[in-house]
C-alpha cells in the first residue's frame, strides 16, 4: 500500500506544507514515423506534449529520451539538438520516450487554493446543519481524505484508492503538528511549516504507516 503526499492547507487557504512520499514516475514509449502526430511544445527547460494524446501519451507529458538517450532541456545527452531530430524526416523511425512531470511548488499552491472553496462548497451543499465539508474524495486511480482541525487548518493525504486507515493516519500528522508547530511561540498558523523534526518524524510515520499499518512511532 502506498501514501503519495501530505498536504497542510491554512484556514485562509494557503499551502503551508507539502510532502510527496512515493510518487510514482510514470514513463510511456513508443515508435513514431514522419511526421510526429503529435504536436509539441519547445520550452528552454524542456519540450512537452501540446495537442494529440494518444497511446497514453498525455497533454504536459514531459519528453525525457529519443532512441534511448537522455533529453537534457532541449539537448540530447550527447550534444544534439531534439528539435532538429525530431524535424528531420531521414531520422525516422524514432523511439520517443515520454513521463509524466512532476508537479511545481506553484501548481501544488494553485491546486491547494482551489480545494479551499470546493471545501466551503460542499460544506454548503449539504442537507444536514454544520457539514464537515469534503472528508473523502475518490478517483479511480487515489484517494484524498481530509481532515479540518478546529481552527480551520486542513491536513490532507493522498494514497492509492485500496489504502486504509487514513483517517488515523491523519490524526496523528495533526499529533505531530501540534508537537512541533504549534508549540512553537514563533510560529504562525498562515505561515509556512519549516521544522526538520516534523519533516523527519513525518518520514518515519509514513514509512511505519506503509509498511505495517501501525501509526505508532
Amino acid at each position: 500500500m502506498v501514501v503519495y503526499g501530505v498536504y497542510i492547507v491554512s484556514k485562509s487557504g494557503g499551502l503551508i506544507f507539502n510532502h510527496d512520499h512515493s510518487v510514482p514516475r510514470i514513463e510511456t514509449e513508443k515508435t513514431f514515423s514522419f511526421p510526429l502526430d503529435i504536436k509539441l511544445d519547445y520550452d528552454k527547460k524542456k519540450i512537452s506534449v501540446a495537442f494529440g494524446q494518444r497511446d497514453g501519451i498525455f497533454v504536459g507529458h514531459q519528453l525525457i529520451a529519443v532512441n534511448g538517450i537522455t533529453v537534457n532541456g532541449t539537448i540530447l545527452e550527447d550534444g544534439r539538438d531534439v528539435k532538429e531530430i525530431l524535424e528531420n524526416a531521414e531520422n525516422y523511425p524514432l523511439n520517443l520516450r515520454f513521463c509524466r512531470p512532476r508537479m511545481t511548488t506553484n501548481e501544488k499552491i494553485f491546486l491547494a487554493s482551489m480545494f479551499y472553496p470546493l471545501f466551503a462548497i460542499a460544506s454548503q451543499l449539504s442537507p444536514e446543519p454544520k457539514s464537515s465539508g469534503i472528508e473523502i474524495l475518490e478517483a479511480d486511480t487515489f484517494r484524498l481524505h481530509c481532515f479540518q482541525t478546529l481552527t480551520g487548518v486542513k491536513f490532507m493525504v493522498v494514497a492509492e484508492p485500496i489504502q486504509t486507515g487514513l483517517e488515523v493516519l491523519l490524526k496523528k500528522i495533526y499529533e505531530l503538528y501540534s508537537d512541533y508547530a504549534l508549540k512553537n511561540p514563533f510560529y504562525s498558523l498562515e505561515q509556512p511549516l519549516r521544522c526538520e523534526l516534523f519533516d523527519q518524524n513525518l518520514q518515519v510515520l509514513l514509512e511505519s504507516f506503509e509498511k505495517t499499518g501501525i501509526t505508532n512511532i
